[in-house]
């Protein structure tokens, strides 16, 4: 399996020397048109990581989820997986090890750890995705895109449960 990525650069590159392609010229060339869309997307992506750390770092994250660990758990959502459900939509790294946690706490085999990981396959980190693709091709007013998006969330994260729960774990 670690041969895989090293195996299709090579097979890549004995392509390009057959088809007599300048390989280095057609990189330094997309590389250089994308350096404009990496332009428009940075000032959205560093509003959106410096809200998110403002977020953690001041306790707001932690006192959103604790006011809302009661609602959800309601509507059958475990405790341990409120943290996951609020913080997927900002950060794909920050649910990985919210999903780590999970497994330490609860196991991955469990309701919560089966649960968590179709959450985190059927859900999609929305404001990093939105500043991404919107920022680049200069969408400035994403209108109803957010809450589409979030209620696309909210849909997978609830068909995480019926599932998982249907699975019978």
């Amino acid at each position: 399996m670690s041969l895989v990525l090293p195996s299709l650069i090579v097979s890549l590159l004995v392509y390009a020397y057959i088809k007599k392609a300048d390989v280095y010229s057609a990189f330094i060339s997309g590389a250089l048109e994308a350096l404009p869309m990496l332009y428009r997307i940075l000032p959205s992506m560093c509003a959106m990581m410096a809200a998110l750390s403002l977020l953690r770092k001041s306790g707001a994250m932690d006192a959103f989820t604790g006011a809302a660990s009661p609602v959800l758990q309601r509507v059958g959502m475990p405790e341990e997986l409120t943290p996951l459900f609020l913080l997927r939509p900002f950060s794909g790294s920050a649910a990985l090890a919210l999903l780590r946690d999970i497994f330490d706490t609860c196991g991955a085999d469990s309701f919560e750890g089966v649960a968590a990981s179709v959450m985190l396959g059927s859900t999609e980190t929305v404001f990093y995705t939105i500043s991404v693709y919107l920022g680049s091709i200069g969408v400035t007013k994403p209108r109803y895109c957010v809450a589409a998006s979030l209620g696309a969330a909210m849909a997978g994260a609830a068909s995480a449960l019926v599932l998982s729960r249907m699975a019978g774990v």
